[in-house]
């Protein structure tokens, strides 16, 4: 980064991220209105957490970054919508690969370099893992403050995961607390499966105690 820049809301990194997505993936309707944007910031799939911004929300922080230069307004070819671009890359003064990285993670949130790789496909091509990883290794040692920050290993897992810093530090508990859900779900799915299981097998032995005319029971 140039120099300093406050942190950003969650909705204000997730606005960046949808205009940095939608500038190379959709060029076509680039700048974006008001709708469009309200709809990459809300969709469903490829974002971590999921929201439902209102338009006031988004508009409120539109203007937040407006103020800050990291939105520039438009009226595009036609003149007659408003359009919103993005100057993220030049305001923190990065090349268009480390721009990618925190753009997936600013959509996705945290993810292992192999996740960045194949996420950032259509941002930017990287070579192999270890070209991510170098990027993220840069943009984690940045004399003027770090913007990314690798992660705690999960149980069981075999990479690190890495996260941004532009909102701050990530919440560990709210990590810590993803990985206890999941492991909540997982148990309570195979408690219920034994369960099932062994009412099954009640079920045959007394079918099978009774084609066997012992009505007493299997010993």
């Amino acid at each position: 980064m140039n120099h300093a820049l406050p942190e950003l809301t969650l909705l204000e990194a997730r606005i960046l991220g949808v205009l940095v997505e939608k500038e190379k993936t959709t060029p076509d309707a680039y700048p974006l209105t008001l709708n469009s944007l309200a709809a990459g910031c809300n969709q469903k799939s490829s974002r971590d957490p999921v929201m439902n911004a209102s338009d006031s929300e988004i508009q409120a922080s539109l203007e937040e970054l407006r103020r800050r230069v990291l939105v520039l307004e438009t009226y595009g070819a036609s003149g007659r919508v408003l359009r919103y671009a993005q100057n993220f890359g030049k305001c923190y003064g990065l090349p268009p690969a480390s721009i990618a990285l925190l753009t997936i993670l600013m959509l996705r949130g945290a993810q292992t370099v192999s996740e960045l790789r194949a996420n950032c496909e259509r941002l930017y091509r990287f070579d192999d893992a270890s070209s991510v990883e170098a990027y993220l290794e840069e943009l984690a040692a940045r004399s003027s403050g770090a913007l990314v920050t690798r992660l705690a290993k999960q149980a069981g897992s075999r990479e690190h995961r890495w996260a941004h810093l532009l909102c701050g530090q990530p919440s560990l508990s709210a990590e810590q607390g993803k990985v206890r859900d999941g492991d909540l779900t997982s148990n309570a799915a195979l408690e219920d499966r034994i369960a099932r299981l062994e009412q099954e097998v009640s079920e045959l032995r007394k079918a099978i105690s009774q084609i066997a005319g012992n009505p007493s029971g299997l010993p």
